[in-house]
């Protein structure tokens, strides 16, 4: 468990301040012609999967539904869970989880939110560097795309 220990302003008391990972989703967007990837305004900047915080009483699903619209333009459905990602160096902000889903969108997606611009790549051509530990739960999503497609 770890924890700050801070002073209280009012006793001179030293207090734990318990720190606890936050919790996001990140979501693959399936649309044709590939995923969609977005290039992220604020730091660390690069391409990374559409996502964000979950917000204090938002559900998982709820939030990756809003994150997608906010950062996209795109309403998606069909969510599916990939997985879930907790190493603590996966974020260099914070200890952040993610829940990962899949989901299908149609449409044109447009930059909005944080994405400073977002491209859709094809499945067979995704860039090497990505932010986070994306380019791990892309090389999931690949395995997981062959699973379902298997006989």
């Amino acid at each position: 468990m770890s924890f700050n220990q801070l002073t209280c302003p009012r006793c001179g008391e030293q207090v734990r301040q318990y720190r606890n990972p936050f919790p996001t989703v990140d979501i693959i967007i399936e649309v044709t012609g590939g995923i969609v990837l977005i290039e992220r305004k604020n730091e660390p900047k690069g391409w990374a999967l559409p996502g964000g915080f979950v917000d204090y009483g938002e559900t998982l699903e709820a939030a990756a539904i809003r994150e997608a619209r906010e950062e996209t333009s795109l309403h998606i459905t069909n969510l599916r869970l990939l997985g879930c990602y907790s190493d603590p160096a996966r974020d260099p902000r914070q200890h952040t989880i993610s829940t990962v889903f899949v989901a299908e969108a149609s449409g044109t997606p447009v930059a909005a939110d944080d994405a400073a611009s977002l491209l859709v790549y094809p499945v067979t051509g995704l860039p090497a560097l990505l932010c986070f530990d994306h380019r791990k739960i892309l090389d999931d999503y690949l395995r997981f795309r062959k699973r379902s497609s298997s006989p």
